[in-house]
This record gives structure tokens, C-alpha cells and sequence, in this order.
């Protein structure tokens, strides 16, 4: 506690000294009062009547190519709960941040002072015209479910929620990693999922998706296995599909009833230790795989699930190995996203950045490595690439785009971004 102390006492010391972590600068040469002429008034008229005249224009002559806004609510923020919208807007920037470092994106901050599920979606879909794409975050469940379709419903853009969707495709590259490192094949093994929030709903998803069979799943939430004959699952329950389509052997009882015979173990649910016991892990099958990915706490305690016997150990934290992070995903899917201007964001696009960032570990797979690090800048634009592949693939791109084209793009936005980020760390460092 000691060290979390200390770097919280450095991160507000930071945060303080820069007053935030983002800003906006021009992207267009200025040289003088007569520029305006043609950056303002009146010449941005001609701007104007193009975009009236052919909606499709704003993504040539405005900054909506490339822009998306980070949307939340402030309901459910890190481990802190419901902070409100206002203290919510340090970690909308720190993910802007990331957008931009990462994946060359200009995202916004955009926190909403509305709990209300539809007036909520009102306002997004509002002030949606200014954006590319629109990446939900830190929304409690199950709101986040109602949001995330009704705002995809709604918008003829990208629509992401990063706590379902980003966390499960980083769980599912973590899983093709270290099922890889075992010697276990995805459709055989078992899996035991504990916690069915935001994040292990869409890694169930996605997994049934990859060929996962229902039956090699068991679900456990706060009042045990989920299964068709649970009376306090009705109809309406985001939690009914799940108990339709996984344990179909009925299995009963509570986490430790699920991790028994397990292959793997995917826990995101509440910090640790003690979530998940010790001996559980010791009735799992041979070269258990454990994931524990609450925050700022693991469900259990990797030296201690080591001890325990699992052969590999992935958590949320980055003072651990592998680290499961959506970091490692949402920089380089929306830049792949944008780059082709993509309609919407598709299970089988997560399912291609899972991919992505498997192939990019494999050639180092171990143990201690089963999912690339976010501060390997190459990562990203892999998974770029082949988002905006398979976005063109599907027919829900704007821009009809070659490989080589798509990647000599990538690049060219890529390298331009971390030039200007060498640069203003050298100006900063100067002031």
C-alpha cells in the first residue's frame, strides 16, 4: 500500500503541474492574419456548402476522419464505482491520451452529467456528428448493454464499449497465447468464467464465437453457476442468453464447483485476494490457466495461484506478467476503423485484433508471455491493419482500400503522430 501511496502522490504531482494530459493544436500551418481568410471567415463558407450539399464531405474537410469521443457516464469508474461524470474526466484523458500515443487518434473527453440510460443515448447521439467513431467507457452493467445497441442502432459510426468489448478481445489473445504455450486446443478445453459483468459477458460472446462449444463454459455470478433452471434469471435478463447457451450439462453450485476440471479459470469480478481459493486450483486439469483480472486487486494473487499449480497466471496489472489490458486493442482498432471508415464494429473485427496480437507474440511465446506489451508500438498497427482488412472484407467500410494501401496509410498517420510526440516532449522538457 506504501508504493500505491507514493505513486498516487506522483501521478497528482504530475496531473497538477500540466492541469490535464491533453490539449488541441492546429494540424494546419499558420503563417499569418491572412491564412484566416481561408481557414475562417470567409472561406470556410465553401466548407460549409459542401458538407450541406453531400454529407460524406465532412470526413474530407473537417477533423471527423480521424476524431472520436470517449463517452461515459462516470457510473462505474476503475474500481472507484459511481464517482460522477466530473471525476471521471482524468481517466477520459488518460485514454485519450493512449488513442492518440498508440493509435494517432484524436479522441475527445466527453464526460455527461446523465445517469438516465435514454437521455443519455439522446445526448450522444446529438453531439455525435463531430466524430469518426464513439468509444463508451466506465458505465455500470447492465446499462452498458442497453447503451452499447441502442447507440449502434442509432449511428451510421463506430460504436465501442471498451469494458466489454476491449477487455474480452485482450482476454481472448491471452487465451490463444497461453493455450498455445500448453499445448491445448480452444474447442476442447474447459472454462470456467466468474464474474458476468461488462467484460466476461462479451469474452462468453466472443468465445462461442471462435468456436468455443456452450457446453465447455460455466458461468458464475454473485449467487453462483448460472444455468436455464435459475428462477432469479427472467426473460428480460441480460444473463438469460448466457444461461441458454453455456453449462448445458446443467452443472450446479458456486465457483469452486466451476473451476473443478477446469482447463482455464477467466475471473473479472471483484478485487482480491481470496476470490478465488488456492485449492480450488488444485482440482482444475493439468497446466491450469488463470486469469484474474479485477483491479487494482487480482482474484487471487499470482505467486499464490502459481503456488497453487497454474502453469500460467494473467492479470489486469502491469507490475505483473501478462498483463490483460484493452489498451493492447482500442488504439489500434479504431485507427484501423477510421483509416477505412468503417460503419460499425463487428464481434468478427474484435475477433481479428485478438488474432493480431497473437501472431505478434507467438515468435516470443512463454510462460511469462502470452500477449504482447502495450509499449510495443509495432503491436498496434498490426492490429490496425487487420481490423481495417476485415471492416473492407465485410462491406462496412466507406473506403474500399488495399492491403497495401491500407497499411502504407497506417503508416504514414503512425509515424507523423510520433514525430510531433518526440517533438512536444523535447518542447516540454525544455519549459
Amino acid at each position: 500500500m506504501t508504493e500505491n501511496r507514493e505513486v498516487y502522490e506522483k501521478a497528482l504531482r504530475i496531473h497538477r503541474h500540466y492541469e490535464g494530459k491533453i490539449e488541441t493544436v492546429p494540424k494546419i500551418p499558420f503563417r499569418g492574419l491572412d491564412d484566416l481568410t481561408y481557414l475562417y471567415s470567409p472561406g470556410v463558407a465553401a466548407a460549409c456548402e459542401e458538407i450541406e450539399n453531400s454529407p460524406e464531405e465532412a470526413y474530407h474537410l473537417t477533423w471527423k476522419s480521424n476524431s472520436i469521443a470517449i463517452v461515459t457516464d462516470g457510473s462505474r469508474t476503475l474500481g472507484l464505482g459511481d464517482i460522477g461524470s466530473l471525476a471521471a474526466l482524468p481517466v477520459m484523458e488518460g485514454k485519450a491520451l493512449i488513442f492518440k500515443l498508440f493509435g494517432g487518434v484524436d479522441a475527445i473527453p466527453l464526460p455527461v452529467n446523465e445517469h438516465d440510460a435514454d437521455k443519455f443515448i439522446e445526448i450522444v447521439e446529438k453531439v455525435s456528428p463531430s466524430f469518426g467513431g464513439i468509444n463508451l467507457e466506465d458505465i455500470e452493467s447492465p446499462k452498458c448493454f442497453y447503451v452499447l445497441e441502442k447507440l449502434k442502432e442509432r449511428l451510421d459510426i463506430p460504436v465501442w464499449h471498451d469494458d466489454q468489448q476491449g477487455t474480452a478481445t485482450a482476454t481472448l489473445a491471452a487465451l490463444f497465447g497461453a493455450l498455445d504455450v500448453v499445448g491445448k486446443r480452444l474447442e476442447e478445453v474447459e472454462i470456467a468464467i466468474i464474474g458476468v459483468g461488462a467484460a466476461n459477458t462479451a469474452t462468453i460472446r466472443l468465445l462461442i464465437k471462435n468456436g468455443v462449444p456452450g457446453e465447455n463454459i460455466v458461468a458464475v455470478d454473485s449467487k453462483g453457476i448460472i444455468h436455464s433452471g435459475r428462477e432469479d434469471i427472467t426473460p428480460e435478463s441480460y444473463k438469460r442468453w448466457i444461461a441458454e447457451s453455456t453449462n448445458l450439462n446443467g452443472k450446479r453450485g458456486g465457483i469452486r464447483e466451476a473451476m473443478s476440471n477446469a482447463d482455464v479459470v477467466i475471473a473479472a469480478s471483484v478485487p482480491g485476494p481470496g476470490v478465488i481459493d488456492k485449492e480450488w486450483i488444485g482440482a482444475m486439469n493439468n497446466d491450469p490457466i488463470i486469469f484474474a483480472e479485477a483491479n487494482p486487486v487480482p482474484e487471487i494473487l499470482p505467486e499464490d495461484a502459481i503456488d497453487a499449480g497454474a502453469r500460467i497466471v494473467g492479470t489486469g496489472r502491469s507490475d505483473y506478467p501478462n498483463q490483460v489490458n484493452n489498451s493492447l486493442v482500442f488504439p489500434g482498432l479504431f485507427r484501423g476503423v477510421l483509416t477505412v471508415r468503417a460503419k460499425e464494429i463487428t464481434d468478427e473485427m474484435a475477433i481479428e485484433a485478438a488474432k493480431a496480437l497473437y501472431d505478434f507474440a507467438k515468435p516470443k511465446l512463454n510462460e511469462n508471455h502470452i500477449i504482447p506489451r502495450m509499449d510495443e508500438f509495432e503491436v498496434h498497427e498490426k492490429v490496425a491493419v487487420r481490423v481495417a482488412e476485415k471492416a473492407v472484407k465485410s462491406g462496412l467500410a466507406r473506403r474500399e482500400m488495399t492491403r497495401s494501401e491500407i497499411k502504407k496509410e497506417i503508416r504514414r498517420i503512425l509515424d507523423y503522430t510520433h514525430e510531433k510526440i518526440k517533438l512536444i516532449t523535447e518542447l516540454k522538457e525544455r519549459m
